[in-house]
C-alpha cells in the first residue's frame, strides 16, 4: 500500500505536469485577439504584458475595418476580440448570425461630433453637410446625439431599434446627412461641415475628444466596449484570464494617463 508521502508526491507531480502542459500549450499557441488599430491596440499591448506576467500569451491582430473582427472571430481565425460595444455586437449577431457573446466590459469611448469650421453644432447653417457612420449602431448613436442637441427629431416608436436617416421626422435646418465608413470620416472632415467620429479614429487623426469635440455623448450611456468570444469558448479558463488581465490596475492606469478622459475604464 502506498504511503501518504508517496501519494502526495505523485499528486503534486501530476498537477505540476498538467500545469506545465497548459503553459507550454499557451506558449506554443498564443491567444489571437483581434482589435482596431489605434487606441484599442495600444491598450491591448499593455494587456498583453500583464497576461504574459500571469502565464497567458497573447498575439494581437490589428484591423482597420469594424466589419472584420467579428467575422474573423466567428470563423475561428481569432480566439477573442475587443473593439465594440454591445449594441454593435447585437446588430452584427442579428444581421449575420454570429455565435459570439460578451465576456466582459472594457471601457467607455464616447462618440463625438467634430468640425473644422464651427465651434458648436448649433452654429451649423441651413443645408450643412453632416457626416455619420454608415454602420447601424454607430449611425444610430450619431443621430441620437444630433437629436439631443436639438438639430433633428426622430420619428416615434424606435425604442430598441437603430435609427437611420430615413427615420428623421423633423430637420429644420435641412441638414444633408452623409453616410460614410467610420474610418473615412476623419479624412472627410475638411469636406464636411461636421462629422461624427469614433474615439479610436479621432485619436488616430490627432483629435482629442475632450478638447476638440463640438458635441459628445453622455458617458453614462449604453455604449461600453467589451471583449467578445465564441459561444463555445465562453466558459473556458483562458477567457477569465484574458478579462482579468484587462481588468488590472496596470491597464486602468494606462487608460487614465494615456487618454486623459477620452476613454474611461468600466471596472
Amino acid at each position: 500500500m502506498l504511503s501518504r508521502q508517496l501519494i502526495n508526491a505523485f499528486l503534486g507531480a501530476t498537477f505540476a505536469l498538467a500545469s506545465l502542459g497548459a503553459t507550454a500549450q499557451t506558449a506554443d499557441k498564443p491567444l489571437k485577439v483581434g482589435t482596431m488599430a489605434g487606441s484599442d491596440a495600444q491598450i491591448f499591448e499593455v494587456v498583453k504584458k500583464v497576461a504574459h506576467q500571469r502565464g497567458l500569451e497573447i498575439k494581437i491582430i490589428e484591423f482597420s475595418d469594424y466589419a472584420q473582427p467579428n467575422a474573423a472571430l466567428d470563423a475561428g481565425d481569432l480566439d477573442a476580440n475587443g473593439f465594440q460595444h454591445k449594441p454593435f455586437l447585437d446588430s452584427q449577431i442579428k444581421d449575420r448570425g454570429y455565435k459570439i457573446v460578451s465576456a466582459g466590459l472594457t471601457y467607455v469611448s464616447p462618440l463625438g461630433f467634430y468640425s473644422k469650421k464651427f465651434k458648436s453644432l448649433k452654429d451649423l447653417p441651413n443645408g450643412a453637410k453632416v457626416g455619420i457612420q454608415n454602420d447601424p449602431s454607430n449611425g444610430n448613436r450619431a443621430l441620437l446625439l444630433l437629436q439631443k442637441e436639438g438639430l433633428i427629431k426622430l420619428r416615434a416608436g424606435l425604442e430598441g431599434k437603430n435609427a437611420t436617416p430615413l427615420d428623421i421626422a423633423e430637420n429644420p435646418k435641412k441638414l444633408k446627412i452623409v453616410e460614410l465608413e467610420a474610418a473615412q470620416l476623419p479624412r472627410a472632415l475638411p469636406d464636411l461641415d461636421a462629422a461624427s467620429i469614433n474615439t479610436n479614429f479621432a485619436t488616430q487623426a490627432g483629435l482629442v475628444p475632450q478638447r476638440d469635440a463640438i458635441a459628445i455623448e453622455d458617458l453614462k450611456g449604453p455604449y461600453a466596449n467589451l471583449i467578445a468570444v465564441r459561444v463555445q469558448d465562453a466558459n473556458k479558463p483562458w477567457v477569465k484570464q484574458l478579462v482579468d488581465a484587462y481588468h488590472s490596475e496596470e491597464v486602468k492606469k494606462f487608460i487614465e494617463t494615456q487618454f486623459k478622459g477620452a476613454l474611461i475604464a468600466t471596472w
